[in-house]
């Protein structure tokens, strides 16, 4: 039996687990991202991860970077989600946790007396050593903390999942939400569950931040006449979200020697004295002629030419490609569909007049 035949039988039995227990609740009613993302109650009463469908285990194909081990941890985690209710925000925010805590290994041991995925700890109370090492129990474990954290919908990835873990490295867990929104969308794409809500509930309406952080570097200043846009002044690693709806239009390299035009490439760091261009990139069409852009990303984009992306959708994370002197967005706002210079006109006012403004909380 083919994989896909095979995993639509395990979810054809998880369904009905779904309707007997009153499952996915708001995630299944009316399809909407606000719908995915309502609070859900916390959760009371004795766990049920222990009693997982019957059945022969599912051999799950390599995903990118990570191996059938891995994917079925991380598909273990999905599953147990969209069992309980959690949008699929949470689905991500909690693979994303396990790959900065285990690797997506369910390791049998750890600092202390840290176990399994999440590398939860016996002595903290999050269960005994045994338990922790089933993937389905411990996923339950975190999803029950993080239902009673408040507003953990519309916090970024690193807050949400700091809030569970209580991590001596909080801003780690950053890094891994490309990587986990990858897998989380792979994984229920092959089992056929819904992805409402799944590139977060920050967006305040039809515009968002990219990143929320502070503006440096401002549109053609006195001192950068030709800077087209804001530098906005993130982490390497910070997740880059699509600043509204609309298609992709450009992925792409762009990093050139200053001195020669020779492709320097995207695969290091640029130079701010030595490059030109914009490292790794992204433009994104949205209505009314707009066109966004996001440069200087770490590695390559998570989106594809064409592809329609939502308001708050992961595209890449942030670094330093091109003509750069450091990790930061580089954010640009087009008018008319004009893509060059001509095209560009100020982020700044133009975001705050979409109630996004730059540099503050939505």
């Amino acid at each position: 039996m083919k994989l896909r035949s095979l995993l639509s039988v395990a979810v054809a039995f998880i369904a009905v687990l779904f309707l007997c227990a009153g499952g996915l609740g708001g995630l299944l009613a009316g399809g909407s991202a606000t719908a995915g993302c309502d609070p859900l109650p916390a959760t009371t009463g004795p766990t049920s991860a222990s009693t997982s469908p019957p059945g022969p285990p599912i051999q799950w194909p390599a995903i990118g970077d990570w191996d059938s081990d891995q994917v079925g941890n991380a598909a273990a985690i999905v599953t147990t989600g969209a069992r309980l209710g959690l949008p699929a925000r949470g689905w991500v925010i909690a693979v994303a946790a396990a790959l900065q805590e285990s690797s997506l290994r369910n390791l049998a041991g750890g600092d202390r007396d840290s176990v399994g995925l999440f590398q939860q700890r016996p002595s903290q109370g999050w269960g005994t050593p045994a338990q922790l090492q089933d993937p389905g129990y411990a996923s339950e474990k975190f999803f029950d903390k993080l239902a009673t954290v408040s507003g953990w919908q519309a916090m970024p990835l690193t807050e949400a999942a700091q809030a569970v873990q209580v991590s001596a490295f909080p801003d780690a867990y950053a890094t891994w939400e490309a990587p986990a929104t990858h897998l989380v969308a792979a994984i229920a794409d092959t089992v056929n569950l819904p992805t409402d809500g799944l590139a977060g509930c920050g967006a305040t309406g039809p515009w968002t931040q990219p990143v929320l952080a502070p503006v440096g570097s401002r549109f053609r200043s006195a001192e950068r006449p030709g800077h087209d846009g804001v530098d906005l002044s993130a982490a390497r690693g910070t997740i880059i979200r699509a600043a509204s709806a609309g298609t992709v239009r450009t992925v792409a390299c762009d990093a050139v020697y200053a001195d020669t035009g020779a492709d320097w490439g995207c695969d290091r760091d640029g130079d701010p004295a030595r490059t030109r261009g914009c490292g790794w990139y992204v433009d994104i069409d949205h209505p009314g002629g707009l066109l966004t852009r996001y440069c200087h990303m770490d590695q390559p984009p998570t989106v594809t030419l064409g592809q329609p992306v939502a308001v708050g959708q992961p595209i890449g994370v942030v670094g330093s490609t091109g003509h750069s002197s450091g990790p930061h967005l580089h954010y640009e706002v087009h008018h008319h569909g004009d893509a060059s210079p001509n095209g560009a006109i100020d982020p700044v006012p133009f975001m705050a007049a979409q109630n996004g403004p730059i540099g503050q909380r939505p």
